[in-house]
């Protein structure tokens, strides 16, 4: 029962969007070359992987750091590099933060792990922070994933805006990144409204969309309709949510995705942690870890029938 409380009480903080009892929105390495940012001479933090062909092309140049007023600034720190990033994001990985700008002018925090063209795009909670998925995103990159995480709009290290509509634009930044830094097939990821943002971000992107993996995603976020976008992203899918959940509000809406969704083959894993989003992982013991491999698994599994 405590379970149950702790996991609503996060999923109302995110947005604090509640309509008529079912909810709105959701709640609860590589490094890359670039410029000093003083002197603006070429640096590059990007370590040689064992057994990497020297032939391998060169990055692009990284973004220029940005100054900005951050969603949390007592949770930012800037990097030797010039960048805001969260300070829960681990040191070993800070060298890889970049900032992205969305099209509609608002900078973001974001980690960019690993290299190749098959990337994965992970789209943190509402509420949480880009740390939600350092984990997995550590252990993609480690697999051979070109893996772009987002911190989204007054979030984090993000910048401060005056509303947190358009986060859809946020989702699509990070699958610009990866474009940018050479990825050509996307797996898209998101947690809550990351995950129906990551959605319908997906569906008119360049990129091939090889699968899609919703974590206690609504139907619908802050405008972005994750039916609509379900309806159209004919790949391999994996929906994940707790029974638990808000009551049970956050399982009715997953399971209108899944009814919506035109993938062939999708999934529907029922989590009886109690969590919303990551947490079910994050925060799930053994269960959590073995939900996180069956995440990992998926990714692997829809690039290897993407082939």
């Amino acid at each position: 029962m405590l379970k149950v409380r702790a996991a609503a009480a996060a999923a109302l903080v995110c947005l604090g969007l509640v309509c008529l009892g079912l909810v709105s929105g959701c709640a609860s390495p590589a490094g890359g070359s670039g410029h000093d940012p003083k002197t603006g001479a070429a640096t590059s933090t990007a370590p040689v992987p064992s057994g990497a062909r020297s032939s391998a092309p060169a990055a692009p140049p990284d973004h220029e750091p940005v100054s900005y007023e951050p969603g949390s600034p007592d949770r930012t720190v800037r990097t030797t590099r010039g960048y805001l990033v969260n300070t829960c994001v681990p040191k070993d990985l800070r060298s890889n933060a970049t900032t992205l700008t969305t099209s509609d002018g608002v900078h973001l925090s974001a980690l960019v792990l690993g290299e190749g063209p098959d990337g994965v795009l992970l789209d943190h909670e509402q509420g949480y922070s880009i740390c939600s998925f350092v984990d997995i995103g550590r252990q993609l990159a480690k697999r051979g994933y070109h893996v772009v995480i987002p911190e989204y709009r007054n979030h984090g290290a993000s910048q401060k805006t005056a509303v947190n509509e358009h986060i859809d634009r946020d989702a699509r930044a990070g699958l610009t990144e990866l474009r940018r830094v050479g990825a050509k097939r996307v797996f898209l990821a998101g947690a809550s409204c990351g995950g129906t943002t990551a959605a319908v971000a997906g569906v008119d992107t360049p990129l091939r969309v090889v699968g899609l993996l919703m974590m206690s995603s609504p139907a619908r976020c802050l405008g972005a309709d994750g039916v609509a976008a379900v309806r159209k992203l004919r790949v391999p899918t994996l929906l994940v949510v707790s029974p638990g959940d808000m009551e049970g509000a956050v399982e009715k809406q997953v399971r209108e995705v899944y009814a919506a969704s035109a993938a062939r083959k999708k999934e529907l894993v029922i989590d009886k942690s109690g969590f919303h989003g990551t947490d079910m992982i994050r925060r799930g013991g053994a269960s959590g870890a073995a939900l996180q491999e069956r995440v990992i698994r998926f990714v692997m599994d829809s690039y290897a029938a993407a082939r």
